[in-house]
């Protein structure tokens, strides 16, 4: 059908950008305009914070959930550039509260993605009836305040400042998102996940809307997948084992890094969380099927060496070595490769290659430091 038969052309077409776009379809920013959009929201002036301490070299993000539904994370990082300062060299509060992908966070596996939207806190600005920013710079408290994505004034300079850092606080429109409220357990269950990813790092949530009282909970875990190992056994009902196994690398070939933990659990039923720069992979992926394979070849070997298992007998499957495991694989990588638009699954064959050898080279000496215990271990595995 031509545009004359039609009556459409191109002065039909309205491009949108920037807010309009946004506020015009909100659920392809956020994913939803119900609780899980919320929460995105959150996340999206969260993974600035957090990116900006852990490059400082750790410090505090803390997120309040205010009586009125608004939301308020401070960090103690430098402090967001402001415009109005003669701030140089990267983009300004108000560029990064009113244009997508410009936040100068460090890049690939310095980074904590939060999600596979990461469009930054721009996208929370527009979705806000209310949003107050207030950066804390240079010996100099800033504040600015915008209206549904608008800058109601320029940042202007409102007295001194003593530390550094920044506040955004913010007021979901509830012409978006009508009643729907965070989850306090949901939000609180994901910033465990990242600090336990991520050494250091200190998170706290605040949840000052229940009439019966304030609650909060406090993040920061020092031992990082180790503790995170700890964490999963003890939910399962176990005993913490005396000896959780981690192992950490660099790794230039697959530009990245593996950070892993195990524990061997005295019965069948292991679970092996995975994770890319901090986001969960349901799916597994590569970097899943390295370790395993790692893990299996650590065990083979020793095996062999102590004659444990003889010539005759087969290898221990990456099944069987598996299902007595308790395991966290997080990967950090500047480039990561998905198998699909969901983020659910990693792809790369270099990822398995590096996983299974820094597993391999981490597990063997273990291994045979604790030969008493390894021999328990390969025994079971047998009687299974």
């Amino acid at each position: 059908m031509s545009a004359g038969t039609s009556g459409y052309d191109a002065a039909h077409i309205t491009v949108l950008e920037g807010r309009e776009a946004i506020r015009k379809r909100p659920g392809m920013y956020i994913g939803s305009t119900g609780v899980r959009g919320l929460h995105q929201m959150a996340y999206e002036v969260l993974g600035r914070s957090v990116n900006e301490v852990l490059a400082a070299g750790g410090g505090c993000v803390d997120v309040t959930l205010m009586p009125d539904g608004g939301i308020r994370v401070v960090d103690d990082g430098p402090g967001i550039p402001v415009e109005a300062a003669g701030d140089a060299g990267g983009a300004g509060l108000e560029t990064l509260l009113t244009r997508p992908h410009t936040e100068p966070a460090p890049a690939g596996r310095h980074t904590v993605a939060w999600s596979a939207y990461g469009m930054g806190p721009c996208v929370t600005n527009a979705l806000s009836s209310r949003l107050t920013a207030e950066v804390r710079r240079g010996g100099v408290r800033w504040v600015q305040e915008y209206a549904c994505g608008v800058a109601v004034a320029p940042p202007a300079a409102a007295g001194p400042a003593t530390g550094s850092g920044t506040t955004i606080a913010f007021r979901p429109d509830a012409d978006v998102f009508g009643t729907a409220e965070c989850s306090f357990a949901v939000l609180a269950d994901r910033f465990m996940e990242v600090a336990l990813l991520n050494r250091g790092l200190y998170i706290s949530l605040t949840d000052e809307r229940p009439a019966g009282g304030t609650r909060s909970v406090r993040f920061q875990f020092p031992d990082g997948p180790a503790d995170f190992v700890a964490f999963l056994d003890t939910e399962s009902g176990m005993c913490v084992p005396p000896d959780i196994i981690a192992f950490a690398r660099e790794d230039v070939t697959m530009a990245g890094a593996v950070d892993a933990a195990l524990s061997w659990r005295g019965s069948s039923g292991g679970q092996v969380r995975s994770f890319v720069n901090s986001v969960p992979t349901p799916e597994g992926g590569v970097h899943v099927d390295g370790f395993r394979a790692g893990v299996a070849a650590a065990v083979n070997a020793h095996a062999r060496r102590r004659r444990l298992l003889t010539a005759a007998d087969p290898d221990l499957t990456t099944d069987r070595v598996d299902n007595v495991l308790t395991a966290v694989v997080s990967v950090k990588l500047d480039h990561p490769e998905f198998e699909g638009a969901t983020r659910a699954r990693l792809g790369g064959a270099t990822v398995h290659d590096c996983v299974e050898q820094a597993v391999r080279e981490g597990l063997g000496p273990w291994l045979d430091r604790h030969s008493e215990q390894a021999a328990d271990i390969i025994g079971g595995l047998f009687r299974r």
